[in-house]
């Protein structure tokens, strides 16, 4: 199993913090740290976050929200063998051109460590503030993940389509995985098993429970069957609130999780002394 951490990026008053952090996961045997992408938070709302019972997050609008890419080049450069993943970024919000270019610099300055954890995103009011329509984000999202997979090919690009206007260019560096950054596709509502089997090359499921996570995992399988994909080529990744101990880690391994995110409000009061006690119990 390996275990990570998120957010990295959120909360954080200095580098100094933030990267420390970091390096003290790597050196506890952490495979990876994680990001979450909000560029504004509204002083009030109407849209619903999909995950609370109220509908709110847990993130008032002075929470420090480090940019994921700035805040994961940060981490890359005072880092050796640490992946870094977005989770997640919110795609369909976004210039796909210069994500296609910031992913793939990340990807090289780091050699290859960069994972780009992707989702269509839920706050009307944060599309608006970045000029984007909510409307139709689920097919602008679908548009994006072919566009960013053909500009990382090295090949000259040609995309048209209702979003994009593509035609006769290259963009360079490509990223140091080939054919390109991997996409962890994140969220569990929609067609996001769909959208997991036609573009994904993991999934970053928002459960923390191994008995509600099974379920879903049928309806992947069931999308990868129709749309010709081998389920197994799909990495598994889910949260996990640090309860349930060996037994709890066993029950996702048991079906066919590979990673688990853990947030670092669940390490307790000291996340120092967290990551030392995970380390102990499941990674040393």
């Amino acid at each position: 199993m390996k275990f990570a951490l998120v957010p990295i990026n959120v909360g954080v008053k200095s580098i100094d913090q933030m990267v420390g952090l970091a390096q003290l996961a790597e050196s506890a045997g952490f495979e990876s740290v994680w990001t979450f992408e909000h560029v504004i938070v509204p002083l009030d709302y109407q849209s619903k976050y999909p995950y609370s019972a109220d509908g709110k997050m847990g993130a008032t609008p002075e929470t420090n929200f480090i940019d994921p890419l700035i805040a994961l080049s940060a981490v890359a450069a005072k880092t050796e063998t640490l992946r870094l993943g977005t989770g997640i970024n919110i795609v369909a919000q976004t210039n796909p051109m210069l994500l296609a270019k910031q992913a793939a610099s990340l990807d090289l300055l780091s050699n290859g460590r960069f994972m780009l954890g992707a989702g269509i995103g839920w706050m009307e009011e944060e599309f608006g503030a970045m000029g984007t329509p909510f409307a139709r984000r689920g097919a602008r999202f679908d548009d994006y993940m072919v566009a960013l997979k053909k500009v990382w090919s090295g090949e000259v690009v040609e995309h048209q389509s209702d979003f994009i206007n593509w035609s006769g260019f290259k963009s360079y560096p490509l990223p140091v995985q080939r054919p390109g950054v991997p996409l962890i596709i994140g969220g569990a509502k929609g067609k996001i098993f769909e959208r997991i089997a036609r573009h994904g090359d993991g999934w970053f499921a928002p459960t923390s429970n191994a008995s509600n996570l099974a379920p879903m995992l049928d309806n992947l399988k069931a999308a990868c069957d129709e749309h010709d994909r081998d389920y197994d080529s799909i990495e598994i990744t889910s949260m996990w609130d640090n309860q349930g101990g060996a037994d709890a880690i066993r029950a996702f391994e048991d079906i066919g999780v590979s990673r688990v995110i853990v947030p670092l409000f669940a390490l307790g009061k000291n996340p120092v002394e967290g990551i030392g006690k995970m380390a102990a119990d499941y990674i040393a």
